[in-house]
């Protein structure tokens, strides 16, 4: 089996576009085998970005984690004029991710990293739909880790499903801080926490 977090040079290419509308934005996203939710808009990122576009700060600088194909960043920097940084493990979907944010004129750049060990900078804002089968080990990583690559006041959004322990997460956070859960959608939970 081919995961979306790992690379395989010999996995064959199947192209394929995915269409995306929000208000008067309209995005077409090339998508790949071996990259999440290679053939359809994913409904968690779907929550996730559309909850970010009611609540979200504008004009800000992003970092999406593990961005695949760029739906995330893409129409964060489109729809919210950010400024977006976006990485991936997968050097496939880096690729493709150039191509769409190429082809949706966005402000934008994708460049690799396991993690956070590529990241130099701070940002306003981190955003992921995070790995889930890469297990938990790799996905509590991206969230607990985040916040040393916010800003003060710096706002960390993600979203994930009920089953699997997202409360569990968002107590943790909770504990820890400011966290909130801003919506819940078919069993998708976006979560706000924030850095000290």
């Amino acid at each position: 089996m081919n995961q979306y977090f790992t690379n395989n040079a010999n996995l064959k290419s199947e192209l394929r576009v995915l269409k995306y509308s929000y208000g008067e934005y309209n995005f077409m996203l090339n998508s790949d085998l071996g990259l999440f939710s290679k053939d359809k808009i994913d409904e968690g990122s779907k929550t996730l970005i559309e909850s970010y576009f009611i609540f979200g700060k504008k004009n800000v600088k992003v970092l999406d984690v593990g961005c695949g194909y760029g739906l995330i960043g893409i129409t964060l920097g489109k729809v919210m004029n950010c400024e977006v940084d976006m990485i991936d493990v997968n050097e496939r979907a880096i690729q493709i991710c150039k191509t769409n944010i190429e082809n949706n004129k966005v402000n934008a750049k994708v460049f690799k990293s396991d993690i956070y060990e590529n990241i130099t900078n701070k940002y306003d804002v981190i955003i992921t739909n995070p790995p889930i089968r890469a297990g938990k080990k790799i996905y509590m990583q991206i969230i607990n880790e985040s916040f040393n690559y916010l800003n003060p006041n710096g706002e960390l959004w993600f979203v994930m499903k009920n089953k699997h322990g997202v409360k569990s997460v968002y107590n943790t956070l909770k504990e820890k801080g400011y966290s909130k859960i801003i919506r819940k959608n078919k069993g998708f939970y976006v979560i706000l926490a924030k850095s000290a």
